[in-house]
């Protein structure tokens, strides 16, 4: 039960948190890793913040099991300025018999690379804690958690450093069906991913109604999921890039994840044709 509810907290976070592949993508990615080395940030500025509600299904009917915000900021670190992402995750109070969840995960990401220097990883779940702190050194290709120094890619991503990096994504450049590889380092192990750009359609969510990027992410047979490609994420097809909303079967149910919030967004959100 402890990893349902950590992926119920991480798909309200935004669109690709807690997605893993076991094995490296066989097939030859559209775009290698070091395409996106230096991805610049063209999607969001410091101060923006988006709100989540995360709605679980067992018998076919959605109830609100949980809700996420993503912060961002300007600071430094080692005198570089870096953008510091926090997202926050809980429980509600209707959900409580499942457990009460607490979680905090932080990124620090270089504002010219943007790739990650310092992931913090901070999680409560009933009787169940966990922290990690993760530092990068882009010189020698190592990832220095908790546990010990670990060899990682020039590239690598962290769990929450791989949402803002996908929302800078050029999509443009891609035919559905086109695959985009990256990888990602976390629980000590890197994780080569890929996500598939599967076109442009309207949607209407709980807050209302857009114009929207859809692709799939590759997701890992486990506890929580059956694995491939069964989940479906879309995100605002305009230059903001935020995710409105996440659909999935789960092992026991299914998730829904729909954006419910914003403030300071770096464009107008012309993709919102609606509101609900």
């Amino acid at each position: 039960m402890k990893r349902f509810k950590s992926v119920l907290l991480l798909f309200g976070l935004s669109i690709l948190v807690g997605l893993r592949a076991e094995t490296p993508v066989q097939e030859t990615p559209v775009e290698t890793y070091d395409t996106f080395c230096s991805i610049r940030n063209n999607s969001f500025l410091p101060g923006e913040e988006l709100k989540f509600t995360v709605y679980y299904s067992l018998f076919g009917i959605y109830v609100n099991a949980g809700h996420a915000t993503a912060v961002t900021s300007l600071e430094h670190v080692n005198n570089k300025p870096v953008y510091h992402v926090v997202g926050t995750g809980g429980s509600n109070s209707s959900y409580s018999w499942v457990g009460k969840v607490n979680n905090r995960y932080e990124s620090y990401i270089d504002t010219m690379t943007f790739q990650p220097v310092k992931f913090v990883r901070n999680v409560h779940e009933n009787n169940h804690k966990k922290y990690e702190n993760v530092t990068f050194n882009r010189v020698a290709n190592t990832a220095i958690s908790n546990d010990g120094v670990f060899k990682v890619p020039a590239c690598v991503q962290d769990v929450v450093s791989s949402i803002y990096f996908a929302r800078n994504i050029n999509f443009d450049k891609y035919k559905p069906g086109d695959k985009i590889s990256f990888s990602m380092f976390i629980d000590n192990e890197v994780y080569n991913m890929y996500i598939r750009f599967m076109g442009r359609e309207e949607i209407k969510t709980k807050y209302g109604r857009f114009r929207t990027i859809k692709i799939k992410p590759l997701l890992v047979k486990g506890d929580v999921f059956d694995g491939g490609e069964k989940m479906n994420l879309w995100v605002t097809d305009d230059a903001n890039r935020i995710p409105v909303r996440a659909e999935s079967p789960l092992t026991v149910g299914s998730i829904k994840v729909d954006m419910m919030g914003y403030k300071n967004l770096r464009y107008p959100l012309t993709s919102l044709m609606k509101v609900r």
